[in-house]
């Protein structure tokens, strides 16, 4: 048994979030458990499996069309594209099998069959048009059999106990009642106690034996416990077996007397609580997380399924007067149908106005213990009613369908309306929404190849290039390299992963640990950290003692008394009128009062001039540094042609009161800061060992180039830089002309982001946006301090000169990549490994957070509370809130990742067929993938049934001078254009 509970703990693996601690944060597809699937067979799996809704809701796809966004022929090249077959075949004289499926698409969704009556009353009551149609769709059919209809569904309901649901959500529906929802913040308080990274009021003293003996020693002393009105359950608590493997099979065969439905009940209690869970298994998973405290997937399963058996025992008793076995269940619906019929009615709102109170009396009658007499009278009035639905739900459909096809619902005979509703089945929901998202991307996809070839037909070389700038491939600094190359055509860009090519544990001065700077699926094997420069120890040791100092005070302040019974009242008297004072600045002038407090703490700690120590014992090796100079540089293309200043330029940023945090970060540096490794970089290519080992692999940076360093803070456009005194004086006008053009770029930058932002001045300056963003990331009331990756839809890996000049709305990943120098493609397969990933778990996060974003996603920030400083809850009471906020994501529109590489196909299809990974990812369809030739720009993309498909839409685009110019006074997200002045 132990050995099988193991095996099923594994494959939650692949069902449950796997998002680790939200300090933490990096995005993933949040359905990797299923990425083995193609991408629609797996999102109908997750739907089935979860309840939640996996594409945009049909009314979203619908606005798109109404706004231009999707067009007729995108939704028959997406039919194709689905495999919907003759679609030139007619259906009836004059009418294509094309055209009536157009006509379903662009139908508005039928409602449910629970719903059609009251719908069918409001929209249509005695249209003739319909009554027509309800009569082409009514055949002859005999009397519904009651009795037949029970216990089939009743059949259904227990063949899906542990498949579907559980035993105890079959009851509750029954019922009318949820249990669970009682239990629920109980068991959270024992999680929360338990998971605790540094937050909890209280920890449970046998915490140290296992969350399910701590959880035993306490839960029967709980003095404000929700299970009270179990009978005896505190002594069934006491009385439990110190075994949670024991609880766990004994609970389940009182449940399911079939053990081969144990592993899908488990994955289902799993699934009730999909973010405890998750996170109960992640630290299960990684136990050197928190403080030693054990955490054992097995123990939080012996919990659950000991409160199910206690909960499906207790509403057995109030349905039938007995705790009845499952086995006993069966039998008691099926002699008594009726009351099933009416029950499950009741809990799918099917049962009819007139029959509703009749209904309500019998379940009443029963929770009292009289007996509930006329359930088989009230069965037998309500069958037909529920046969009758199902009709009425075909005439709705035929009724849409004639309207858009413009017929005549009176000249139709019964065969042609079948024929009409026969081709209309071909589309079930899932299929109709598959065929919008793929006509929705493929809009997209037509605008982004329009501006590639427009572009490759003006491509030309750049005039002597005053420094060039390697920022990270985040779609976020499109913008920034857009409008960069705008104030100064003279300046080239690169992008490339954020880690910069150099995985490192990372100590600043002020770090009490290490931390990974790095993707998550990198182990770093080097330790670099940043010192005093020689001279400076004395400044650091005051610096490290005031340091120290502050963070006491703040700490005895803040957290010491705040649960001292007399220093916390008597300290919220005395920092009253301190504190109204600073929540008015923070208020009106919030970026004021974080540059005075930055400034107040610089004074106050003192500044210490440092440097990374490359070479210290644990760093790089000199022949490390070489070969991770030598690889990024090749990677990215940039080996011969050095302009005398070379930035590397990473990312991060930064906002108050924000949980998430992290997931505003660099990506590639596992959601932390990115400037770090920018320095270590330039540091590193600045070394003269490290230059000659270069020239040696025929990379020769010449005395007259000079590399430097900085982090771009994305929320509020601010540059920090690094080791400027370091700077040889022959670069200071240069390297004042960079500072200037990067300032410049960043307030132009910030200017586009706030038309985006409902709050920002309306067609602000780049001066007023500046300040408005920095602002923004220094309110404590700001829910929105930068809208992230909203928007993000693509990703070209490739030489600039086939970007550069094009408007992309900030929606593109840039990777920077040169196909003459890659005949094989072993740099492109190097790339596609490590990018593909990366950009397909956010592109996918967005994605699902936004189709629904209360299953995938957290809901609201404005609820958040903080637990155990590993996630986040909605209110005091919610299960653990995975994936996105939706201020993240409210503006963002979800499609897959569409993936272009400057390569020819047939390197792509060889590096396809010896990667599984990319096989997976691109011929299941988790992403698009597209290819634009180097040497003729030509453009195909791939499909997994069809292989590559040449492309010949028209490359024709709008011109502008310059961003600006374009979007100007735009809310939405806008189609790419030319720009005439970013030196092309």
């Amino acid at each position: 048994m132990r050995e099988r509970l193991q095996q099923w703990i594994d494959e939650l693996e692949h069902r449950l979030p796997a998002q680790a601690p939200i300090r933490d944060f990096v995005h993933h597809n949040t359905l990797h458990g299923f990425q083995h699937l193609p991408f629609a067979e797996a999102l109908a799996v997750a739907q089935a499996l979860t309840g939640a809704r996996a594409w945009w809701p049909r009314a979203q796809f619908l606005a798109a069309f109404a706004a231009g966004r999707i067009s007729r022929d995108d939704l028959l090249a997406a039919l194709a594209d689905a495999g919907v077959d003759a679609l030139a075949a007619e259906v009836l004289p004059g009418l294509t099998r094309a055209e009536v499926l157009l006509a379903a698409l662009l139908a508005e969704p039928a409602p449910a069959a629970a719903a059609t009556r009251t719908w069918r009353a409001g929209e249509y009551g005695a249209d003739a048009v319909f009554a027509d149609c309800r009569a082409l769709t009514v055949t002859a059919s005999p009397p519904v059999d009651w009795r037949q209809l029970a216990a089939s569904r009743w059949q259904a309901r227990c063949a899906g106990v542990g498949r579907q649901h559980s035993l105890r959500e079959l009851l509750e529906a029954l019922a009318g009642e949820d249990l669970f929802a009682r239990v629920r913040s109980a068991l959270q308080r024992h999680l929360a106690a338990h998971l605790d990274l540094g937050l909890a009021a209280w920890r449970n003293p046998e915490c140290g034996s296992g969350f399910f003996a701590a959880w035993k020693s306490s839960a029967a002393l709980d003095l404000a416990w929700e299970l009270d009105e179990l009978p005896g359950i505190r002594d069934e608590i006491r009385q439990l077996p110190e075994d949670p493997l024991a609880v766990i099979e004994t609970a389940l065969g009182a449940l399911l007397p079939d053990a081969a439905r144990w592993p899908g009940y488990l994955e289902r209690l799993a699934l009730e609580l999909p973010g405890w869970s998750g996170m109960f298994l992640w630290r299960d998973r990684h136990p050197a997380v928190g403080d030693g405290v054990p955490v054992a997937m097995v123990d939080y399963l012996a919990v659950r399924v000991f409160l199910e058996q206690q909960l499906c025992a207790e509403l057995c008793r109030r349905l039938t007067g007995a705790p009845l076995a499952f086995d006993e269940l069966v039998a008691y619906y099926q002699a008594s149908p009726g009351e099933f019929l009416v029950r499950d009615a009741l809990a799918a709102g099917a049962v009819p106005e007139d029959l509703l109170a009749a209904a309500a009396g019998l379940c009443a009658a029963s929770r009292d213990g009289r007996p509930g007499h006329g359930w088989d009278e009230l069965a037998a009035s309500l069958a037909p009613v529920l046969a009758d639905d199902a009709a009425t739900q075909r005439a709705c459909r035929l009724r849409r369908l004639v309207d858009g096809l413009g017929l005549a619902a009176g000249a139709l005979d019964g065969e042609a309306a079948a024929r009409l509703l026969a081709v209309d089945a071909a589309l079930p929901d899932e299929l109709v929404s598959q065929v919008w998202l793929l006509a929705y991307e493929g809009h997209y996809r037509e605008q982004l190849f329009a501006a590639l070839a427009a572009n490759a037909r003006r491509r030309r070389p750049l005039p002597a290039v005053s420094a060039q700038v390697v920022m990270c491939m985040d779609d976020r600094e499109e913008g920034t390299r857009r409008h960069l190359e705008e104030v100064a055509p003279d300046i080239e860009t690169f992008g490339a992963a954020g880690f910069f090519g150099v995985p490192m544990f990372w100590q600043g001065i002020d770090d009490p640990a290490p931390v990974a700077l790095c993707p998550v699926v990198v182990t770093p094997e080097n330790h670099v950290r940043e010192q005093p420069q020689p001279g400076q120890e004395a400044v650091l040791a005051r610096h490290a003692r005031r340091r120290e100092t502050r963070l006491r005070w703040r700490e005895r302040l803040y957290q010491g008394s705040r649960r001292a019974p007399l220093a916390g009242p008597l300290l919220t008297a005395v920092a009253g009128l301190p504190a109204l004072a600073a929540l008015t600045a923070s208020s009106l002038a919030p970026a004021w009062l974080a540059r005075a407090g930055e400034r107040w703490r610089q004074q106050f700690e003192g500044t210490v001039a440092t440097v990374a120590e490359v070479g210290s014992a644990g760093a790089f090796s000199t022949a490390e540094q070489v070969e991770r100079v030598a690889a990024f540089l090749a990677t990215i293309g940039l080996s011969t042609g050095f302009a005398p200043l070379v930035l590397i330029l990473g990312h991060g940023s930064g906002s108050r009161n924000n949980p998430h945090l992290s997931a505003y970060d660099c990506g590639a540096c596992s959601g932390r800061h990115g400037g770090p490794n920018a320095r270590v970089l330039a540091t590193m290519a600045n070394r003269p060992e490290v230059r000659a080992g270069l020239a040696g692999r025929g990379i020769v940076i010449g005395d007259d180039c000079w590399f430097v360093a900085a982090e771009h803070h994305t929320g509020d456009d601010g540059v920090a830089w690094y080791d400027l005194e370091q700077v040889p004086a022959a670069w200071q006008p240069a390297l004042d002309r960079l500072l200037a053009a990067l300032a410049e770029a960043c307030r132009r930058h910030a200017a586009e982001r706030c038309r985006r932002l409902a709050s920002a001045p309306p067609q602000a300056s780049p001066w007023q946006a500046r300040r408005h963003v920095a602002g923004r990331v220094a309110d404590l009331a700001q829910v929105r301090p930068e809208l992230g990756h909203a928007t993000n839809a693509a990703a070209f890996i490739g030489r600039r000169a086939a970007t550069r000049g094009l408007f992309l709305d900030r929606r593109v990943f840039l990777v920077s990549y040169d196909p003459s120098a890659d005949d094989d493609g072993a740099i492109v397969e190097r790339i596609l490994l490590a990018a593909g990933p990366v950009g397909a778990g956010i592109a996918l996060e967005y994605y699902f957070s936004t189709v629904d974003n209360e299953r995938f996603g957290c809901g609201s920030k404005v609820t958040h509370n903080l637990t155990g400083l590993f996630g986040v809850m909605a209110g005091a009471d919610s299960d653990l809130r995975t994936g996105l906020p939706w201020q993240m994501v409210e503006i963002h529109e979800p499609m897959r990742l569409l993936v272009v590489v400057e390569q020819a196909p047939a390197v792509l299809s060889a590096i396809l067929e010896r990667q599984p990974a990319l096989q997976e990812l691109i011929g299941n369809g988790w992403i698009n993938f597209a290819a634009q030739h180097p040497s003729t720009a030509e453009l195909s993309r791939y499909c997994p049934r069809r292989g590559w498909l040449a492309w010949s839409g028209a490359a024709v685009l709008p011109q502008v001078g310059r961003s600006a110019d374009w979007f100007a006074g735009e809310r939405g997200p806008l189609p790419p254009a030319l720009l005439l002045g970013s030196g092309r």
